[in-house]
């Protein structure tokens, strides 16, 4: 009974840290593992080739308004046998042409402008989904980091409760064999026992399964598993307007104001020149003299086309309804959505300060209970309950911790 008081001194004195006595590998944070998601994802990557691309369409529209230089060769033959063949007045029987074109558009620089800006508005697009896409990325990564390192904290704490109760058992089978408690007491704490060996197998399990789940989510081929920091996650500065998603709402009714003053451009008239030089001959008389050279201009003028330039118009007013409508209709839902995670967080803060505040009694009872012990004037079951209960509530702590990480996960994601 003696040696039993000692370890149950040395067990309080030390206040139950018990931890896996194993080899761990270096340390890896939420930075890392976001890091490599964004280095590694072929979205990203994706965004990144189309806004090139996007540059390269900017540079064919203004080479494409440039003169435009092409080489023409034609060659006709068309034989008369036996007075059987084409009619002569129209093929002129032999032709040869090889000349050079030069056309230039005679398009206005509002309307080159306007080109440009349709594909820098798509260049906009494009750089708002990869915000977005790191967003959703860093999001993903973050619930999934925390799911993780919740896995590995209830796995730490299941072989607290493992190795607490293994030194119990060996104390209590001395006890039970010395007839001081009796063997269906043992028995039914040696099931006990045995229940959280395979709870703590089972929590190995589940970090192992969810430890892979965020390789995987990032792209890391390694089965080598890390111990997870605590992911340090505050909420960020509380905007009043959406911001950044209000962003795609702007994009979108830009690209229609555009798309109004193309309509505009395609009802203007068009002009444009060009001239050729080279030879063009049909053989028929002194063909070493049909070097020349010629010029031109083409004039469009539309005039009447069914009315449907308003049509089109209409089209683009009731798209921009649309876009207001939707633009509405998220900052109802994203005003709602602020304001509920808010009050979440702030509810899992008042739960997270009553647990604490549990733990400061619960540590008391097990002082007290330790003084009683000493003189024997408490059960053993007693006190592996108020063990079993500082630990539970301990648990409870760390959960709630952790429901507040990923409220607040959400509440950075959408606060933007």
């Amino acid at each position: 009974m003696e040696h039993f008081r000692k370890y149950i001194l040395i067990l309080v004195i030390t206040g139950f840290g018990l931890c896996p006595v194993r080899a761990q590998q270096p340390e890896r944070n939420l930075g890392y593992f976001y890091d490599e998601a964004v280095k590694r994802s072929p979205l990203l990557k994706d965004y990144q080739n189309q806004l090139q691309s996007n540059k390269i369409d900017s540079m064919r529209v203004k080479a494409g308004y440039l003169p435009q230089v092409t080489g023409v060769a034609n060659g006709l033959y068309a034989p008369v046998i036996n007075g059987y063949g084409f009619d002569e007045v129209l093929t002129n029987g032999k032709a040869l042409e090889a000349v050079l074109n030069v056309n230039y558009s005679l398009a206005s620089k509002k309307n080159i402008n306007n080109q440009l800006e349709s594909i820098h508005l798509q260049s906009d697009s494009i750089r708002f989904a990869t915000g977005l896409s790191v967003l959703d990325l860093q999001k993903t990564v973050t619930d999934q980091y925390i799911t993780a390192f919740a896995s590995q904290q209830q796995a730490v704490f299941n072989y607290e409760v493992y190795e607490l109760l293994r030194k119990e058992e060996t104390v209590l089978k001395k006890l039970t064999r010395a007839n001081v408690y009796k063997q269906v007491d043992y028995l039914a704490f040696l099931v006990t026992f045995q229940q959280q060996q395979l709870q703590w197998k089972q929590a190995e399990l589940q970090l192992k399964n969810d430890y892979a789940a965020l390789n995987y989510l990032t792209g890391i081929a390694d089965t080598t598993r890390h111990q997870l920091a605590e992911p340090a996650i505050e909420p960020a500065f509380l905007s009043s307007e959406s911001g950044f998603f209000d962003q795609k709402f702007g994009i979108d009714s830009l690209k229609l104001i555009n798309q109004k003053k193309a309509v505009d451009f395609n009802y203007k008239p068009k002009a444009s020149v060009y001239a050729n030089g080279g030879y063009n001959s049909s053989f028929a008389f002194q063909p070493y003299r049909n070097f020349g050279t010629s010029a031109g201009f083409t004039v469009s003028v539309p005039i009447f086309d069914g009315h449907q330039r308003k049509m089109q118009y209409n089209k683009l007013s009731i798209a921009q309804k649309t876009v207001n409508a939707y633009k509405e209709f998220f900052r109802n839902q994203h005003t709602q959505q602020l304001n509920l995670l808010r009050q979440q967080i702030t509810d899992q803060a008042g739960l997270y300060k009553q647990v604490s505040e549990q733990i400061k009694f619960t540590k008391s009872l097990i002082q007290a209970d330790s003084r009683l012990l000493q003189t024997g004037d408490i059960r053993i079951a007693d006190f592996v309950i108020a063990i079993n209960n500082y630990l539970a509530v301990q648990n409870l702590l760390r959960q709630t911790n952790i429901t507040r990480l990923k409220l607040v996960n959400q509440l950075n994601y959408w606060n933007r």
